[in-house]
């Protein structure tokens, strides 16, 4: 404040000297916002690579990533510190990724200081991240585990150590990228879970509607919570001459499980696509060449698919697990066009957010926790939410680091948290840069970001700790606060997404309903009506962007069907006029057992909303009231039975409806049989213009599963037209 006091001191001088000043004064402030670091003479692209270890010297260490702290005592495998400097002659960049579980913010800050200092970097252009191996010593203090007292402090300068290295390893480079699918080499390991199956949260109530590994085919859970990112991205450098310098790869796949100290799949993948690559390109005096694998969004991912039966033995272990990687990275790297005509752009942003802090009931259970306690660590899981409650009640909020970054026409964003795969598709969708690669657990490590409407279901994921007690809304604001980033270093606005209409969707869109909803949304509440005005609202209850039928008919090249998965929740509408006369086709993929309960689940209900006795007409499947298992057509109570199928519904797999209702006539069509599974006499319901999707009226017997396709007509469709809307698809 000072030197701009002086600055303007010359109004209080003679005219000639005020003049002169104040012409300085212009020149000076024009250059500040008009001069950029001018580019070296015939500057390109630039890019430099190292690696750097950092497997601790001292032991005992501890390790975390697990819920209670744990010590290593020998090395599995070495862990490094893999970094790349970009230089296009006006920005300098570099990307670090680390062997390690979780890097706190504090350490990366220094980190990033000590580095600009000595390599020229500027320290808001370098993205740290963490592989998330959970066999690594301990940086940071997250559950039952401390930071190792010495690891930290032994860390820091080696992470200076390979920023510096790969900047006085610039060389002239080109660049590119691919992406492949590895979809059989991840999945979604947080399922959803019956509603008679509820567990109970550390904190004593029953919450839990989702948890981690189900095991296989579960009779206790009704389907995954979310969908899979299966993209395996790949961005190399090479010199000009072809010489390979360094390569990123990304992969949204939790951690396959080493034991301490190891760097897990994500070090052995980086030595192995090392040695494939530099085979037969070896330059004795060239730097090393540098490969190396960043975590995507897995904070819902894991490898093992629960939705295939158990295997008779495993069908792979990591050594085999990382080479399938490998192939798929190097078939992607083979494909990769290069270019060295290319700038570079970074910015971030900090964005403040609230953590999940205890009421005071909490508060004081869990200070009493702490209290018995005394000086040891944790040793259950009670205790561990205890402390970290009095934790988040100390810090109440933060303000986490956000970063995006282009390379040409290439995305990084870089997230501190760990990130559903919903959250990373989200970006890739809507990022004016394509592709675009999310790398999680960058720059700081803030636990996991579900988004909103999957805190309603609980679980680990949701519980509040260090490790995931950011406020509910932080997803959504995590995601703006990025897409924003992206815009800035791509200079254009974010995509607008596209729904997929494969053959199916324009064949519905083409026999005229009324209202029609793909369920397709990253999110509600609403349910967007593709032809009209009748937008439905999706409850509390409901996730989405889950994969709908598989049918060549429902895509269109390299994309996804998109569903909405019902876990308590419905979907409603309101269509005036909709007489006595009209018809409903959907799709559904069932995920309760028919034992489970009386109804198994509504598909369909018009009626008045929280009507009592459930007074209006509804598309269920049976359950152990009666007609277990099969499709009925009922009135009011689920006793007063009007109508049933024949054939059994089977569990986990896409079925195609069409109900007509043509003023006393009731007939049900099921995939594309021109025969009605049902058919009868019922009174019509008329006047009423509420539609529910997903459950009843009264909001009882709601369906547990996936629901797609969903179109409203105001008439009654023939058995031709019914048969048109079905398209085999795959279980």
């Amino acid at each position: 404040m000072p030197a701009l006091l002086n600055k303007f001191h010359f109004i209080f001088e003679d005219t000639s000297v005020r003049y002169y000043r104040l012409l300085r004064l212009f020149f000076c402030i024009f250059l500040m916002l008009n001069t950029r670091a001018a580019p070296r003479a015939g500057a390109a692209l630039q890019a430099g690579a190292a690696a750097v270890e950092i497997t601790p010297n001292h032991f005992p260490v501890l390790v975390n990533g697990g819920m209670l702290s744990k010590t290593a005592t020998d090395v599995h495998s070495p862990l490094h510190a893999r970094a790349i400097v970009l230089d296009d002659g006006q920005t300098r960049l570099a990307l670090v990724v680390v062997d390690s579980c979780m890097l706190p913010r504090k350490l990366l800050d220094a980190a990033k200081e000590a580095a600009a200092e000595a390599s020229g970097i500027p320290a808001a252009n370098m993205l740290i991240s963490a592989t998330h191996t959970h066999s690594a010593p301990s940086s940071m203090g997250a559950l039952g585990t401390e930071p190792d007292p010495r690891y930290p402090a032994f860390l820091r300068p080696l992470l200076v150590e390979a920023m510096g290295r790969a900047a006085r390893n610039l060389e002239p480079a080109k660049v590119g990228v691919a992406v492949a699918n590895a979809a059989p080499y991840t999945a979604l390991r947080r399922w959803i879970r019956r509603p008679d199956r509820v567990l109970t949260d550390p904190f004593g109530n029953p919450t839990v509607r989702a948890n981690m590994h189900p095991g296989y085919l579960s009779k206790d859970a009704t389907g995954p919570s979310g969908p899979e990112d299966p993209d395996l991205s790949v961005i190399a450098w090479q010199s000009l001459e072809g010489r390979p310098i360094a390569l990123l790869a990304n992969f949204s796949m939790h951690y396959y499980s080493a034991t301490p100290i190891s760097a897990d799949y994500f070090g052995l993948f980086s030595q192995r696509i090392e040695a494939r690559i530099v085979a037969g390109n070896r330059t004795p005096e060239a730097p090393p060449f540098v490969g190396m694998m960043s975590q995507g969004t897995s904070g819902d991912i894991w490898l093992r698919d629960y939705a295939r039966p158990k295997p008779a033995k495993p069908p792979h272990d990591m050594n085999s697990y990382t080479e399938a990687l490998v192939d798929i990275a190097q078939h992607a790297y083979q494909t990769i066009e290069y270019r060295d005509d290319i700038t570079l752009a970074m910015a971030q942003a900090e964005l403040p957010l609230r953590y999940r802090t205890p009421d005071k009931q909490r508060l004081a259970w869990a200070q009493s926790v702490v209290q018995a306690m005394g000086d040891r660590p944790p040793k259950n899981t009670t205790e561990v939410y205890a402390r970290e409650a009095i934790y988040l009640h100390e810090k109440q909020q933060t303000r986490l680091l956000l970063q995006a970054v282009r390379i040409g026409s290439i995305g990084l964003t870089a997230i501190p948290n760990e990130v559903y795969a919903l959250t990373g598709l989200k970006l890739k969708t809507c990022s004016p840069l394509q592709p675009t690669i999310n790398i999680e657990l960058a720059n700081g490590a803030e636990g996991y970001i579900p988004p909103p409407e999957q805190h309603a279901l609980g679980g680990y994921n949701t519980w509040p700790a260090r490790s995931a007690g950011l406020e509910i809304q932080a997803e959504p604001k995590i995601v703006q606060a990025v897409l924003q980033l992206l815009e800035q270093v791509a200079g254009k606005p974010r995509l607008a997404p596209i729904p997929v209409r494969g053959p199916a969707a324009q064949t519905l869109l083409e026999s005229r309903p009324l209202a029609y909803w793909r369920l397709d949304e990253f999110g509600g509440p609403r349910a967007v009506d593709q032809v009209g005005c009748h937008d439905g609202i999706y409850e509390t209850g409901v996730v989405y962007y889950l994969e709908g039928p598989r049918s060549a008919a429902f895509l269109q090249p390299g994309k996804v069907n998109r569903a909405a998965h019902f876990a308590g929740g419905r979907m409603r509408s309101h269509i005036p006029n909709l007489g006595a006369t009209y018809s409903v086709s959907l799709w559904f993929w069932n995920g309760m057992p028919s034992v489970a309960r009386p109804v198994t689940g509504t598909l369909f209900s018009r009626g008045r909303d929280l009507a009592f006795g459930a007074a209006g007409e509804h598309l269920s499947i049976g359950g152990t009231a009666a007609q277990q298992g099969k499709l009925m057509f009922t009135q009011g109570p689920s006793s007063a039975l009007v109508l049933a199928g024949k054939k059994n519904v089977p569990r986990w797999t896409w079925n195609h409806v069409v109900l007509v209702r043509d003023g006393l006539a009731v007939r049900l069509y099921w995939n594309g049989n021109p025969v009605p599974e049902i058919e009868g006499e019922a009174p019509p319901v008329a006047n009423v213009p509420q539609l529910f999707f997903g459950g009843r009226n009264d909001n009882h017997n709601n369906f547990e599963g996936k629901l797609d396709e969903i179109a409203i007509y105001n008439r009654a469709l023939t058995p031709a037209e019914a048969g048109a809307l079905y398209v085999p698809a795959d279980p």
